[in-house]
């Protein structure tokens, strides 16, 4: 529900501190609702979140947003678009305060040609986007509505992060009367 890599982090961090990069890669700082990426421009930038909390979501024609996931602590942005040459499939908003290294596409094309370090991990940020993806999709086909939501909320508490109803619906792929019907069941439970 909340994606987060420490491990690439920690990478992304100590490449940010190399003396020949070092002042090409920024920190950057975003408040709640500044948008990091938008739907359909071109990549000029990639981005690795330090510290907050985003949602990626997609606009589709009829107007409707679905978020696919929340965005955290080493969580990379635009890499899939950059590396595939296509505009950005999701747009990216920050929910809470969020503190970003923005890294400048030549540094890294740079990276991807001459560190073979950053291949490797890179690929397994891929891999384990891939899984996860399989597996909320599994999980989304196989839970309740109220079970997932549940979640939903334990995570929004855990982080102390105001998720709006809205955004509940759309990550969860309802619309907000079902959302509201599950929080009544949910209430009722308790």
């Amino acid at each position: 529900m909340l994606r987060i890599n420490l491990d690439f982090l920690s990478y992304i961090e100590s490449i940010a501190h190399k003396d020949i990069i070092a002042d090409k890669i920024q920190l950057i700082q975003y408040s709640p609702k500044d948008t990091l990426l938008t739907q359909g421009e071109q990549i000029t930038k990639i981005i690795v979140i330090r510290e907050g909390i985003t949602k990626c979501y997609i606009t589709e024609e009829n107007g409707k947003e679905y978020i696919p996931e929340f965005l955290s602590r080493g969580e990379i942005m635009g890499e899939i678009e950059y590396l595939g040459k296509m505009p950005c499939l999701c747009s990216v908003e920050a929910l809470s305060y969020v503190e970003a290294y923005v890294i400048p596409l030549s540094i890294f094309d740079h990276l991807l040609k001459t560190d073979i370090t950053f291949n490797n991990v890179l690929l397994s940020v891929e891999a384990l986007r891939v899984y996860h993806t399989s597996e909320r999709a599994s999980f989304q086909q196989l839970y309740t509505v109220e079970h997932a939501l549940e979640k939903l909320l334990h995570l929004q508490e855990k982080n102390q992060v105001d998720i709006s109803k809205e955004d509940m619906a759309s990550y969860l792929g309802i619309t907000t009367r079902t959302l509201n019907r599950a929080l009544k069941k949910i209430q009722g439970e308790e």
